[in-house]
Parts: structure tokens; C-alpha cells; sequence
């Protein structure tokens, strides 16, 4: 049973979310407000926060950002803003997934479970190291350290670029990478894994504009290039 946060001041939305998601057999927590919800994120192990952006007392953006400095926390946004530059900022600052309202309880209870279904997916890998130790990916326990440093990584981070390593020197474009990390039934724009590219370069690359280990085959898409 995995433990979902709902951080939402719509009482009749997260009523009816919490009614769906039990009965899927997931344990639900709900809070009207931000401050209030990040007070409980501390105190309960929650593998899935669904959080609204418009709430009483502090914005969604600004809860995404105070827990992304310290949780790597499934974020699910929802919001009623669904331009391609809202989303794009959404997953900027941390966010999963982003839902536009309104939007079907249903669509939302299957993107719940293909969230867990991948996370329950075991890997026997254990660390990998590339290009002398200065990059190491332990897929067990999905942590990236560079130079010895620990880098935080959002859940779809760390998804694309294991599947990146697993197609190491296989050029992958976009749409292959969201059926392969997000699923066929993904709901977005496929412009949306450069702005995931380009948040796992900043963490992972010395110099952005002259990549080693996610280097862009232009007019194809994306390809692995450290050495093991």
C-alpha cells in the first residue's frame, strides 16, 4: 500500500479523488492548504503527492520547489493553466506529471498506477560507473553522484537517463523515450523530454553546450555517450 498526499482546497476534488484512489487500495491523506500539507509530508513516508497550484495560503509552485529541496517525491500538479510554457514550468521546478483541469478521476487513477507499476519494477543492476568514476548510477537505489557528490534527481529524470544507459550508443528519439519512460498513454507534448534533457544535463554535464553523456543527434533525438 503506498501512502498519497492530496494537497487540494477544492473539498468536493479531493473528496472525489480520495474516494477513487482508495479504492484502489492506496492510503490517502488530504490538506486544503499548502503549509498545512507540507507539515504532514514530514511525518508520513508518502511515495505520491497530488498537489493544486492555486491554493489559500501559498502558491503550488512554491510547495513543489520547498520539497523538491529535499525529497525526490512523485509530484502529480494540477491546474487549470495548460499552455505549453505553464507545463514546461511546472516540470521545471520539479513536477512528474501535469494535469489540466477538469480532468477524468479516471485518467488520473491510470497515470496513478502506471506511476507505481514502473516504480515497483526491480532492477538487478547494481552501480555503474562511467568515464573513470566521474559519473555513478546505482539503479538500486536510484542515486547519481558526480565527482563523489550526491545529485538530486526528480523520478523522471532518473527514468530517462537509465533508459538512456540502457540503449547506451542506441539514438533514442523523443517519441521512443516517452512510450518507453512515460508510457503510450502519455497526454503531453513531445518537446517536453528536452526540458528534461536539459535539467539532467545541468546536473550531470561540465559544459551544457558540449555534452559528454547525453549528447543530442540532431533532427533524431537523444543517445548515451559516457564511457564505461
Amino acid at each position: 500500500m503506498h501512502n498519497i498526499l492530496i494537497i487540494e482546497d477544492e473539498e468536493r476534488v479531493s473528496e472525489i479523488l480520495k474516494a477513487y484512489l482508495e479504492k484502489e487500495g492506496y492510503k490517502v491523506y488530504c490538506s486544503a492548504k499548502g503549509l498545512e500539507g507540507m507539515e504532514l509530508f514530514k511525518t508520513i513516508d508518502f511515495k505520491l503527492i497530488i498537489l493544486d497550484l492555486m491554493l489559500p495560503d501559498i502558491s503550488g509552485e512554491e510547495v513543489c520547489k520547498i520539497i523538491r529541496q529535499n525529497s525526490d517525491v512523485h509530484i502529480f500538479m494540477l491546474t487549470a493553466k495548460g499552455g505549453l510554457n505553464d507545463r514546461i514550468e511546472g516540470l521545471n521546478i520539479g513536477a512528474d506529471e501535469y494535469l489540466v483541469k477538469p480532468f477524468s478521476p479516471r485518467e488520473l487513477i491510470a497515470r496513478v498506477n502506471a506511476l507505481f507499476r514502473r516504480v515497483n519494477v526491480e532492477t538487478e543492476q547494481d552501480s555503474i560507473f562511467f568515464n573513470d568514476g566521474s559519473l555513478i548510477v546505482d539503479y538500486d537505489k536510484r542515486i547519481v553522484r558526480i565527482n563523489g557528490e550526491e545529485v538530486p534527481f526528480t523520478p523522471n529524470e532518473f527514468n530517462i537517463l537509465y533508459v538512456l544507459i540502457e540503449n547506451k550508443g542506441k539514438v533514442l528519439s523523443r517519441e521512443q523515450l516517452i512510450d518507453k519512460v512515460f508510457g503510450i498513454d502519455f497526454d503531453g507534448y513531445d518537446r517536453t523530454i528536452d526540458v528534461y534533457i536539459k535539467n539532467i544535463r545541468k546536473k550531470i554535464e561540465a559544459d551544457t553546450k558540449n555534452p559528454k553523456y547525453i549528447v543530442t543527434v540532431t533532427k533524431v533525438g537523444y543517445k548515451f555517450g559516457g564511457d564505461i
